[in-house]
């Protein structure tokens, strides 16, 4: 067996969304990563092995969509995965992570082992299974993105798992009396449909159900991700998953038989195009921090002063015996949207230099029905890995970070902040132009409030200043279409599943030119653009900034631009 040695600013362990978010963020602002996984691809429960569809705020009002890293993740994948399929969605996360810069990514590497020193992490010890070796990392931080918190039982850090009481938190929809009960897990299957009939024969081992009254409440219809069919909640979603996941294969199983052969859904032309022998996890062990937000924090919108990413799912609280329970299995508790989730819940109280992103962050049960889902999760990697560039940048701890810097450096990096306000550049203010709405310091409609401009294509949005002036940078931020209602990938392949979803509205092609002493140039030309927020340098002395709109990717004669910066 090999043994290799890592040094490296923070390890992130898992893969998932909010891993790769993590670990985006924070070596994008220079930090050494090294990102560990277990399995062979990235994106957890939304990876090939899984197929959950990313989910997130927009559950009830899309204004409030996720942008930064996930939403560039997700323009890509539109992009160079126009027929949405799952190998192609693996190869753009492997992409992504693989060649940015200042990033190690170890795919099937399973942490075994943690070293203290005193209250802080020294060092993690994983195994490769794929190469047969040992490394062990030595970093500043680490951020535990595991879902399951497997760092938790490693280094002694206090966690929870199962719900919480009525009385603990004041939570009206907690149960009674505490106990270990989770929501479930689920193993989800695909279909796709044909230009012919297949028939379906169930394996010997497959439930049988002949009656939809064997699914109570139940959406039996093929487009549907079958989340259902889910159990779990009533044993260990960590010890038992094995166990879990075969009784989970033969529903699955069963229920397609079902629909094939029983049902009088039309799925003649339906065949069962792939199934899922990975549980997807919804709840298990969840860290203690700072503070435990809890249905009430949820319930008042979280206004805290420290808040760095959001929630707005409802409190979709599965019940734990899940496929098993004689009714409809999840009771949808109202939340607003957007509520605020504060940084003090993204770490834990007792490990010095262990942060949390995903579903394990400190949250009640309750709470956890909300933020669990993972574009939440990718918005809290984002704020974490921010984090950890922030405290080796200035030298802290994680409780010495300058929370209204890390505001900020998220504003700026494309994300959606409650109630916190982008502070503009004094380039940006002292700015003239025709589309003074592009400078208000807001970087989405919101409800009541309109931002942006809408230009012709060929015509020039402009920003001109009485003196040459030392510009640094130019940020574009362009309509990507935020109450777009198409998930990141489908549920079901029919026959007439659309061969491109490229929003429309997102700008394709654009030039910026800038004035200089010298005269007017073009610093910038792109002909395929696939971001909604872009950071073009400039390093110059101008006296004016051009932006030229040239088509988008659908058949307008205009584009909309949301906001435009210089600094």
């Amino acid at each position: 067996m090999r043994k290799v040695d890592l040094h490296t600013d923070l390890c992130v362990v898992g893969g998932g969304m909010a891993g790769i978010t993590t670990a985006l963020s924070a070596a994008r602002r220079g930090v050494k990563v090294v990102l560990i996984q277990d399995r062979p691809v990235l994106g957890g429960n939304a990876s090939s092995e899984c197929r959950m569809w990313i989910c997130g705020a927009p559950g009830q009002n899309s204004l409030y969509r996720e942008t930064g890293i996930l939403e560039e993740i997700e323009l890509e994948n539109f992009i160079y995965n126009e027929s949405l399929n799952y190998s192609m969605w693996d190869q753009v996360l492997y992409g992504k992570v693989k060649y940015q810069e200042g990033l190690t990514l170890l795919l099937n590497t399973v942490c075994q082992r943690a070293d203290m020193e005193g209250s802080a992490i020294s060092s993690v010890t994983a195994y490769q299974m794929t190469t047969e070796t040992y490394y062990t990392v030595h970093a500043k931080f680490y951020a535990d993105c595991s879902g399951d918190s497997v760092l938790a039982p490693l280094t002694g850090a206090s966690f929870r798992q199962g719900r919480e009481s009525q009385s603990e938190y004041n939570e009206s929809i907690a149960p009674l009396v505490a106990d270990s009960c989770t929501m479930g897990i689920s193993c989800l299957f695909q279909v796709r449909e044909d230009t012919r009939p297949h028939k379906f024969v169930p394996p010997s081992w497959a439930h049988k159900y002949t009656s939809k009254d064997c699914f109570p409440e139940r959406l039996v219809h093929l487009d549907t991700n079958w989340w259902w069919i889910e159990l779990g909640g009533t044993a260990n979603c960590i010890d038992d998953a094995e166990s879990i996941k075969d009784e989970l294969l033969r529903i699955a199983m069963g229920v397609w038989d079902y629909v094939k052969n029983y049902s009088d859904l039309d799925a003649d032309n339906y065949r069962l195009d792939w199934v899922g022998f990975l549980p997807a996890k919804r709840e298990s062990r969840r860290y203690i921090g700072d503070y435990v937000v809890n249905q009430n924090d949820v319930e008042s919108g979280g206004e805290f002063d420290d808040v760095v990413a959001y929630g707005g799912w409802k409190m979709d609280d599965h019940f734990p015996e899940g496929f098993d329970y004689p009714a409809h299995p999840t009771i949808y508790h109202p939340a607003p949207c957007p509520w605020g989730i504060p940084y003090r819940a993204l770490y834990s109280k007792d490990v010095d230099n262990l942060y949390c992103a995903g579903r394990n962050i400190s949250v009640t049960h309750t709470a956890l029905s909300s933020s669990r889902v993972m574009a939440t999760c990718s918005s809290i990697g984002q704020a974490v890995g921010t984090a950890v560039a922030i405290a080796i940048e200035d030298n802290v701890s994680k409780r010495d970070v300058d929370i209204h810097k890390l505001q900020q450096y998220l504003i700026q990096d494309d994300c959606y902040i409650p109630h916190v306000e982008r502070v503009l550049s004094p380039l940006t203010i002292s700015a003239d132009t025709q589309y003074p709405s592009l400078k208000d310091g807001l970087d989405r409609d919101l409800p009541d409030i309109s931002t942006g401009a809408s230009v012709a294509i060929g015509d020039s949005i402009t920003y001109t200043w009485t003196s040459y002036i030392p510009a640094k940078a130019l940020t574009l931020v362009w309509d990507s279409h935020l109450t777009r209602a198409i998930h990141n990938m489908p549920c079901v392949y029919h026959l007439d599943n659309p061969s491109s979803v490229v929003p429309s509205t997102l700008v394709k092609s654009y030039e910026v030119r800038i004035t200089t002493k010298e005269g007017e140039k073009a610093i910038y030309t792109t002909l395929d653009n696939r971001l909604r927020h872009v950071k073009i340098p400039i390093g110059e002395q101008i006296s004016s900034v051009s932006v030229i709109p040239l088509s988008t990717y659908g058949d307008s004669e205009e584009c909309r631009l949301i906001s435009m910066y210089v600094d």
